[in-house]
This record gives structure tokens, sequence and C-alpha cells, in this order.
């Protein structure tokens, strides 16, 4: 049966309104948008939804989310990328959680984002000890049971683990490079037969989900592997995604391993391309930039993740003006700790004001949208689909109450959502056509059941992961000196919001 939205206020980040508001309607068919315009008069059979006092936006899209960090929510605070792993993504232990676990974690993470309006999410799945084909599965069958679009990775590194860190090998003590050396590492071979196999099992599933190929970052996978990736991303339409310049450490990696930066490292190998999406890209030199801005690249700008992580500003103005994509994530949901995208577009829209004294330059309210929807669609290579209110595309989309305080008194709607929504005046979200929100409440699967098991589930596996913390809380002294010689050498550019840090000896692990 169709659905008319009637008489609302739109902003359909469309080519010809962008952010601009306008009233219309909106005429749903199916799984896509059907007709949309000022006035689309009567519709037989219809089912009508009255849009006065209501705005509809396109639905959000999470640009890079890791799911597998559901578990660690509201768990670590005050460590740098570098020694957060070693709790989060440890080097020794490898003992996953089970399939059920996985996904309810999973689950979590599709309710809340639905819930605040995220309609599609690029989650880049990391498994301890490698992913298997269940645990995939797993994943696959939240995303598809809670109703939200997604690209699914299976995160892959082939490089061991102590060779992706500058100085790891003369600073780690020889009894721990002896435990991680003895690690097994990932075959190009094994890889590849996993990425068809998973292409073939759940590729396009439900209409709304894909299979996406992911390599760790450059420093983490050899090149046979990230040539091999790239190729097999192409031959499927889905995007390159990986990790580049995300810290300061990674900054001194480029030029300590490859003698150039890890951007120009990924240009000389052909992977800088239309499809390619990098998270992060927070230290960027100008000739990175112009390097990815014309390859046509993506970045995913994780402005929350940056600042709990200690990584840097990203310079998003340059990245703009430069020509390249840029999108907006949460990145991991223990580096931020929820995947709500109203608080990254908040942050987004404030941080870089900070930046300089030059007001012109400052991020607007219309941008912020755009890196939330539409480009952020275009970094998932789904802008045909969604990102945008358009006929002829997939309806996805959300409406919203404008007579809440968020949007009391009613100015600049662009400035509202940004600055002053945080989602809770949300009714009604909309995938592929269906209502999968409504009234604030999810349609598909029982929210409190769910988490109730997550939390159950969680009791019996907790003992287990903080075994493993405390096996990998070895590496953390080194890895702590490595952190401060990294950050403490020039590397002609400073993306921290003061001058060269100030060290005073701490260093402390974890509690």
């Amino acid at each position: 049966m169709p659905t008319l939205i009637r008489q609302a206020s739109i902003i359909a980040m469309d080519k010809t309104h962008g952010s601009m508001p306008f009233t219309g309607d909106i005429l749903i068919e199916g799984d896509r948008i059907a007709a949309i315009g000022p006035d689309l008069g009567p519709q037989p059979g219809a089912t009508v939804i009255d849009g006065r006092d209501r705005l509809v936006m396109p639905g959000l899209v999470n640009g890079h989310l890791h799911s597998g960090e559901a578990l660690f929510k509201g768990r670590y605070d005050n460590m740098p990328l570098e020694l957060w792993m070693l709790y989060c993504y440890p080097i020794l232990g490898d003992t996953p959680p089970g399939d059920r676990l996985i996904y309810l974690r999973s689950m979590i993470c599709a309710m809340e984002s639905l819930k605040n309006g995220v309609t599609t999410v690029v989650d880049d799945v990391y498994e301890l000890g490698g992913q298997s084909m269940e645990q995939l599965a797993a994943v696959f069958q939240a995303y598809d049971d809670a109703g939200i679009r997604a690209n699914i990775s299976g995160h892959i590194m082939d490089r061991p683990f102590l060779d992706t860190i500058p100085f790891a090998h003369e600073m780690v003590p020889a009894e721990l490079k002896a435990k991680a050396g003895a690690l097994p590492t990932p075959k190009l071979d094994d890889y590849l037969a996993f990425c068809k196999a998973a292409t073939a099992r759940f590729h396009d599933r439900a209409g709304r989900l894909r299979f996406m190929i992911a390599p760790s970052a450059p420093q983490r996978c050899t090149e046979p592997l990230m040539q091999a990736a790239d190729e097999f991303a192409r031959s499927i339409g889905s995007p390159f995604h990986t990790h580049i310049l995300e810290t300061k450490t990674q900054a001194v990696t480029g030029p300590e391993f490859h003698g150039k930066t890890l951007i120009r490292y990924m240009h000389d190998l052909g992977l800088l391309h239309a499809g390619t999406t990098i998270a992060h890209s927070i230290w960027v030199t100008d000739d990175d930039i112009a390097l990815m801005g014309d390859a046509g690249c993506s970045i995913v700008h994780n402005v929350i993740s940056n600042q709990k992580l200690g990584a840097g500003i990203a310079p998003l103005r340059k990245l703009l003006d430069g020509g390249v994509n840029v999108a907006l994530g949460s990145d991991g949901i223990c580096s931020n700790d929820t995947p709500r995208m109203f608080d990254v577009m908040h942050a987004a829209g404030l941080l870089h004001s900070i930046s300089t004294p030059d007001y012109d330059t400052w991020i607007s309210a219309h941008e912020v949208l755009e890196c939330a929807t539409i480009k952020g669609a275009r970094s998932a290579l789904l802008d045909g689909q969604t990102g945008s209110l358009e006929a002829g595309k997939k309806a996805d989309l959300v409406i919203l109450d404008l007579n809440t305080a968020q949007f009391t008194p009613r100015n600049d709607l662009r400035n509202h959502l940004v600055y002053c929504e945080n989602g809770s005046s949300i009714e009604t979200v909309m995938v592929n056509g269906e209502v999968v929100v409504k009234d604030g409440k999810l349609t598909r699967v029982n929210e409190a059941d769910l988490l109730a098991e997550l939390r159950e589930e969680w009791a019996a596996y907790r003992p287990v992961h903080t075994a493993i913390e405390q096996q990998n809380k070895a590496f953390h002294p080194a890895f702590a000196a490595i952190h401060q010689r990294c950050t403490s050498m020039d590397v002609g550019i400073n993306r921290y919001g003061s001058d060269m840090p100030a060290w005073k000896g701490h260093n402390r692990p974890r509690d």
C-alpha cells in the first residue's frame, strides 16, 4: 500500500534544494520514493501521514562504525589509540564472544542507531583470532532483523602486529616480542576465499545489506593483500574501506616504514580512487589532501572518537575545499561510546570553529548535514540509493516533530538539527519503505528483551575479557613509551589543539 506524507517541511539534500527546507508531499511506493513535490494531490488507496508541524529528512548515514566495541561501552577512558587498542583489540588472547553475543552486540548498535535517525551504517567488524563465516552471519542476521541498511565487513590485517608500530621491535621486551611474534597471520588466498564465500552468501541480502571489503590500514596489511582487496572490492561494487593517519604515531609510521606519508604510499600503489574510503585522515599534509582530492576518494570524520582518543583535529576545511568527499562517523562504540549521529553532527559543527579565527572558513550546518547524509552515502557507494530524498531512491527517511523544545522557537531548521536536536524529536524512521521506528519505538524487535539478554550474556563473557585485558597490560609501558616518542617527533604539521604535549611521566596502565 502506498504512503503519502502530506505538506511536511522537507530537507531533501538533493541537487535542487540542498539543505534548504521547503513544504511538500512525498509519495512512497514499495521500497522507494515514487514522487516528491509541492503538492502531489490525492493518492487513492494511500496511507496518509499528516506532515504539518513535521520535518522529513533523509536517514542519517554512519560512515564508520565498529560494532564489536559495543561490549565495551563506558569501559575505557584517557588512553590514546595505541594504548587503548591493547585492551579493546588485544594482541594476546583470542577467545572471542559466542555467536549469540555477537548478534546481540550488533543488535544494540542497530537499535540505538535506528531510534536516533540513522538508517545506514558502515560496520567494519573485527573479531579476535580472525572472523568465521558464522560470526559474520550473526552480524548480518542482527541487521536484517532490526531493519537497518548496512555495509558489513570482515576486518583484516596480515602483518605481524609489532611490524605495524614504529619502534616496537626496539622498545617491546624480548619475552613479549616472542609471544606476539608467535601469533599466526592470515594468508591471502584464505582471505580472498572468505570474501568470495561471504559475497555469495550475504551480498545484497534483503535489498539493504552488503558485504564490504575492509583491509585494516596500509601499515597493518601487506601490499599484495591491499591490492588484491582493492581489485575484489571493485569487482563487487564495494568500497575499499580502510584507516589512515588517525594518530601522530601513524604520521611517524609512513616516513619510518616507507620514507613517505601513508597517503603518498597508497597513491603510489594505485589505491587512491573514488571507491576508496579512509577513516580519520587527521594527520594528512597539504600534499596528501591534494592527492586525495585528485583521486576523488572519501574520508570519514569521526570527530567524537578523535577527541576521546586524543588523536587530533582533522583539517576538515582543507579536506572539503580540496575536493575530498567527507562523511561523518561514530567510529567504535567504546571510543565514542554511542552510535548516535546527532551527537557527531553537533560536535563536527562546533569543533572546527576553534581551529582558526577566520569565521568565513568555519563549518556550516549545511555542510554538516551534507556530510551526515548524501556525502555519507557516497562514501559507502550507496548514493544512488540513499542519502537524499529523490524520486527513484530508496525510502530511507526520518520524520521529526517540530513542536518539541528542540525546535522551539522555530528558526533555521538546519541549525536546529545540528545544534539543538538530540534525536528525541524523532517520531518515525523508515528504511527501504518500511516503518522500523514508530512513536519512538522499534517495530521489528523487542528492545527490552534484547537488552536484558545482552546484559546476561555479557556478565558471562566479561571475566574472559577481563583476563585478556590483564594479559595485554604487560605491553602497556612499552606502548606508552612508543606513544611518547612518536608524539614528541616533528612531522611538519600539528593537529593537536595545543602546542606539543607537555609530558609529566605518568603513562600509567589502566586501573
